[in-house]
């Protein structure tokens, strides 16, 4: 099985998730992890299983004025111009019902607010043709971080379960 993994991160917190992700899912595909901006333009042939993530911004996926923000706020925005929202809405409608599971980083004192850059994410895919998974939320303490304890775990484990629910 071979997946994608394309993460957005500001503050470094969403990162440290994919990776996670990711590695959790290592021990049943071969996984590339790639940061939106060296994304590739389409699905490769080759994927099986597609994970994307981002962090929480106003309820929803990041927009350019929210990446200027958090750019101002110190973080590492490496475009202003391209998250995964401008990712996914320049994706083409699949001819194959491709796996799609979409995770989201958000503020810990705010996990109860509706909305999410993972929900958000889903519903995209799923008018694209993916076959979309449940969404999952990772949380970090305030805007910037770090990530709460145990956060990390929990994303190599739900990264596992990934690979092993579609493996089996």
């Amino acid at each position: 099985m071979r997946a994608l993994v394309v993460y957005e991160s500001m503050f470094g917190n969403t990162h440290r998730i994919a990776a996670a992700i990711a590695d959790g899912m290592s021990d049943g595909a071969d996984v590339a992890l790639t940061d939106v901006a060296q994304a590739p333009p389409a699905i490769p042939a080759d994927v099986d299983l597609v994970v994307v993530g981002g962090p929480t911004h106003v309820f929803s996926m990041s927009r350019d004025a929210t990446r200027r923000e958090a750019a101002r706020r110190g973080g590492a925005v490496t475009d202003a111009d391209k998250g995964i929202r401008e990712w996914l809405e320049a994706l083409a409608a699949t001819d194959r019902p491709i796996p799609f599971a979409a995770f989201d980083t958000r503020v810990d004192d705010m996990a109860l607010l509706p909305g999410a850059a993972s929900h958000a994410a889903t519903r995209i895919a799923r008018k694209l043709g993916f076959k979309t998974e449940e969404p999952m939320s990772f949380l970090v303490k305030g805007y910037e971080g770090p990530l709460v304890d145990g956060e990390l775990d929990s994303a190599r484990e739900w990264g596992h379960g990934l690979t092993e629910q579609l493996a089996g």
